[in-house]
């Protein structure tokens, strides 16, 4: 007889697994209809861009900005185990924390926030991610909270804190700066941010 491969008791156990499977399908549907590019306009394939001014940051696989997404998953996973009093399952907390990732991927890559990155922040020449790097913006959350389900609460949090702290110190940015920029810019802040 021949196991059958998808069984209901399958489909429930790893119904996470599908369920992430289709976010990404998703996110990449809706960053076509973006008109999104799905790799850099170079032409070459990076895995990673140290360089957070070059024009391949955010067109290639992982860039400094990497990091903060793998902050979303860490701070997302620790969010949703307060809130849900340690009730609910990793994966449970992993599909919700992906989605709001895929989300604000999108957000991240339409008109209005490209523009507001552009006018807003030090990110003058930001044209939006590719594909490719939307993709990899996921990854790294993913692996952020997978990170923070490993790690002590107290280990993140520090992890968090020193991640923080060598970006602002490395690339003059972080998920902190990132947040207030985008939404109250402050001129000292840019103009700090530029000098560097």
């Amino acid at each position: 007889m021949t196991p059958q491969l998808s069984s209901p008791n399958s489909f429930r156990k790893h119904w996470p697994l599908y369920a992430t499977a289709g976010v990404f399908l998703l996110m990449i549907i809706i960053l076509v209809l973006l008109g999104r590019r799905p790799f850099s306009e170079s032409g070459r394939f990076l895995l990673w861009i140290g360089d957070h001014n070059s024009a391949e940051t955010s067109q290639q696989c992982f860039d400094p900005y990497s990091i903060t997404h793998a902050l979303h998953g860490m701070i997302l996973y620790g969010f949703f185990v307060l809130v849900s009093r340690r009730k609910w399952s990793l994966p449970l907390i992993f599909f919700i924390t992906l989605c709001i990732e895929a989300a604000w991927e999108v957000a991240e890559n339409s008109p209005f926030v490209i523009n507001r990155y552009r006018n807003a922040t030090m990110a003058l020449g930001y044209t939006g991610d590719t594909m490719l790097n939307s993709v990899c913006d996921m990854i790294s959350c993913a692996l952020g909270c997978l990170l923070a389900w490993r790690l002590k609460w107290w280990l993140s949090i520090a992890l968090a804190i020193g991640s923080e702290i060598l970006l602002a110190l490395i690339i003059r940015d972080n998920l902190t700066l990132n947040v207030i920029m985008l939404l109250f810019p402050i001129d000292a802040i840019k103009q700090w941010q530029l000098g560097g």
